[in-house]
């Protein structure tokens, strides 16, 4: 496997528009995990019934597909049918004389796509990942070398990286189908362990009426005299994603803090996410230290006679469909949860000593549980990581797979 060939050779780019075709073909995306498939097999929005798709590209089947943009992280795949694809993607016909499988992994291999990286023209660095409108041009693409192969020999690896990526995917299904177990069950203790939430006209309070609940704002950052030297630890949403927050990675000045009427947030107060698209928002934490917060993130600061603050922060975490719905009964847009509907949440209130019983049983129950998925996902993580790294030993010649097959 020392002779190699130039992609130039097995690759030739095609521009074919849609035209009327769009009306028939259906529309396919790229992504890192799952390469081409249709957009809404994807998740993602579907076409709209007026949406001029007649410019999008079209490709075969066998094609591969670049997602340009992505490229230097492995977007790329073979077409599965004839579809349309955006405009911005790269649509390329292989040689007959390749097989598309081998064609596929050797694109995706760590290898490939670390060269890909380098050649992707943009602002700013790859492996800053901050390049901005990256894009990788075809012929750079082109440019890079494959290993020269026979077509059965082709064929022998890719059914081999078949079998073999195979059995890892059905591994790492059956782990994510156990952390989605995990986590209803999570969800259902915590659900069966906090008193139900009262209706409209029971006598329960507000949260608000017993708390107090704000968020706070970003400080221009080139203003120097609300950053330089400041020592007040300013908190962001992502901090929910800690069991506890007893330290910060940013501070601001006592002039940020009064110019832009900044919130000093107490220890014992229980920090929600407002925004995040689920990676933040509606997540909650316990501050161990006294700061202030940015505009995405909520504090609710309980009454010392009222509240045990372990208890509050389940509280919230098993409130969330409920502050979702208010959020946008009260006009928030895009799912964000909003200070106003914390505030206007009803709660029961046990007693002190029942809410910190309440609080102990489910930080028992679920630290079980959270191990469990912990592991769940450290074994997906190292079962990518093996099955990356057989690709790559496999389309470099690192491993002989006739003797393996």
């Amino acid at each position: 496997m020392n002779d190699s060939v130039r992609l130039k050779w097995l690759l030739s780019e095609s521009d074919v528009r849609a035209g009327a075709e769009a009306e028939v073909l259906p529309l396919l995306s790229v992504s890192i995990s799952w390469g081409v498939r249709r957009r809404e097999a994807a998740g993602a929005t579907t076409r709209a019934a007026s949406e001029d798709l007649s410019n999008y590209k079209v490709c075969r089947v066998g094609d591969l597909v670049i997602n340009r943009m992505r490229a230097f992280q492995g977007a790329l795949g073979i077409a599965p049918e004839d579809g349309i694809v955006s405009p911005d993607y790269a649509v390329l016909t292989v040689d007959p004389s390749i097989d598309s499988r081998w064609l596929n992994y050797f694109l995706t291999s760590g290898s490939t796509v670390s060269t890909m990286a380098s050649l992707v023209r943009g602002i700013g660095g790859t492996e800053a990942g901050n390049v901005r409108t990256p894009r990788l041009n075809m012929a750079d693409l082109l440019s890079m070398v494959a290993p020269l192969l026979s077509a059965a020999e082709q064929c022998v690896i890719a059914d081999y990286l078949d079998r073999e990526t195979t059995r890892i995917d059905t591994l790492i299904e059956e782990q994510q189908r156990l952390i989605e177990m995990l986590r209803e069950r999570r969800r259902l203790v915590v659900t069966n362990a906090i008193p139900p939430r009262p209706s409209l006209g029971s006598g329960a309070d507000k949260l608000g009426r017993t708390t107090r609940i704000g968020n706070g704002s970003t400080p221009r950052r080139e203003k120097t005299e609300y950053w330089d030297s400041g020592d007040i630890p300013w908190l962001n949403s992502s901090v929910v994603n800690q069991a506890r927050v007893s330290s910060a990675v940013e501070f601001v000045t006592a002039t940020a803090l009064a110019e832009c009427h900044l919130p000093i947030v107490s220890p014992g107060s229980v920090l929600v996410g407002l925004t995040g698209q689920g990676k933040t928002r509606g997540m909650a934490t316990i501050l161990d230290i006294e700061a202030t917060v940015n505009q995405h993130l909520a504090y609710v600061t309980p009454d010392r006679g009222r509240w045990w603050p372990g208890y509050l922060l389940w509280l919230l975490a098993a409130s969330y469909d409920d502050l979702r719905r208010i959020s946008e009964e009260n006009g928030s847009t895009k799912g964000g949860l909003t200070c106003e509907a914390l505030k206007q949440l009803r709660v029961v209130i046990p007693s002190i000593e029942e809410q910190r019983q309440i609080a102990f049983h489910l930080d028992e129950q679920t630290s079980k549980t959270d191990a469990l998925i912990a592991e769940s996902e450290r074994l997906i993580e190292l079962a990518r990581e093996r099955r990356s790294a057989l690709i790559t030993a496999a389309v470099n010649g690192q491993i002989d797979v006739r003797e393996v097959a």
